[in-house]
């Protein structure tokens, strides 16, 4: 009954998100007119449909893009921390907090200045899934010992990865010709403004192989949770798990990166509150977990775009505004159970 409730919440909460996304803005555009336009592009004749070519373009050309784009980046960003938080086995586990996101924007970033982008959107993704996959590794092999995760080694090595990036993007503006520079500064503020179908249709691809195979891993994710020694005796392989793992992180969070810029926090905030509702299962979790950031992305957004007439804020301030508090909240209630940092 619970998880019925919750998926008939994340649905209705899904549809109404896009419904008032597609609505709300400069231009105004009628329910009506969103549900005849969407009909109409199914073949489904309708009087419905606007018949201002104005509307129609706004709809079709900078609306639909940027929700379907907030949709796919947010149900990467939580599939991507909820299967961080498995194989850590820790809750404070997040792509932007350990670093993967910086290091993700690091190599779009170089991707930028050294005219990479040119050859295509393949090629700046690719950069950003290399940076981010060199940032998780790291972040991996420093923050292990003894067979577990230490929280204070997580949070520093996430520290001196995010510092390090920092310095890295610092350089990369620095050496950058002034176009490029503004392209920079955008993927350290998190936008989804300007979204087009080439970028979603390359987002849509890894998101939905990578959400699929996360679910896929679910049942070894539970079994990790039983602790390494028992998950191995299970004839888990859970070093092979862990870096395919790595390897699925970096993906998703590189591919979201590389079009939207850094977007802090909706790993760490989504699959905690979607494990209170639903308990630890993995597979129920990573699914809640991609419709839930979809949610959150799509909120986001729609207040970057309303909250300030005739502006747009940058979507990862608003993220960041709610993460924030959200993971010192995490952090404290750890110290408490731990009896200390350690």
């Amino acid at each position: 009954m619970r998880r019925a409730i919750v998926g008939a919440a994340l649905g209705a909460l899904l549809v109404g998100g896009i419904l008032l996304s597609a609505v709300l803005g400069q231009f105004p555009v009628s329910p009506t007119e969103v549900v005849g336009s969407l009909l109409r592009a199914v073949g489904v004749a309708n009087d419905w449909a606007p018949a201002d070519p104005i509307a129609e373009s706004t709809l079709w050309v900078i609306r639909f893009p940027r929700i379907v784009m907030a949709i796919l980046v947010g149900a990467a960003l939580a599939a991507a921390g909820a299967v961080m938080q498995a194989i850590f086995g820790n809750p404070l586990a997040e792509p932007g907090v350990v670093g993967v996101s910086a290091g993700a924007a690091l190599g779009a970033a170089t991707a930028i200045v050294l005219g990479v982008a040119a050859v295509g959107d393949y090629a700046v993704a690719a950069l950003a899934f290399a940076g981010g996959l060199l940032a998780t590794l790291l972040v991996y092999f420093v923050s292990r010992a003894n067979g577990r995760t230490e929280v204070v080694t997580l949070l520093l090595t996430g520290i001196a990865v995010n510092a390090f990036a920092g310095a890295g993007l610092a350089f990369v503006l620095f050496v950058a010709n002034p176009a490029s520079r503004e392209q920079i500064v955008f993927w350290q503020l998190g936008d989804l403004n300007g979204s087009l179908w080439h970028e979603v249709v390359v987002v849509a691809g890894v998101c939905v192989v990578g959400v699929v195979a996360a679910v896929l891993l679910g049942r070894r994710y539970d079994l990790l949770a039983l602790g390494e020694r028992n998950a191995r005796h299970l004839g888990l392989d859970v070093e092979r798990l862990r870096i395919a793992s790595i390897v699925l992180v970096a993906l998703l969070t590189g591919v979201a990166v590389a079009f939207v810029g850094i977007i802090a926090f909706v790993g760490l905030v989504v699959p905690h509150i979607m494990r209170m509702l639903l308990g630890p299962r993995h597979r129920g979790l990573i699914v809640a977990s991609a419709f839930g950031g979809a949610v959150l992305i799509l909120a986001a957004d729609l207040l970057a775009r309303t909250i300030v007439p005739g502006a747009g804020l940058p979507i990862g301030m608003l993220t960041s505004l709610v993460g924030g508090p959200f993971f010192f909240f995490l952090l404290w209630r750890q110290r408490r159970r731990s009896g200390g940092w350690a």
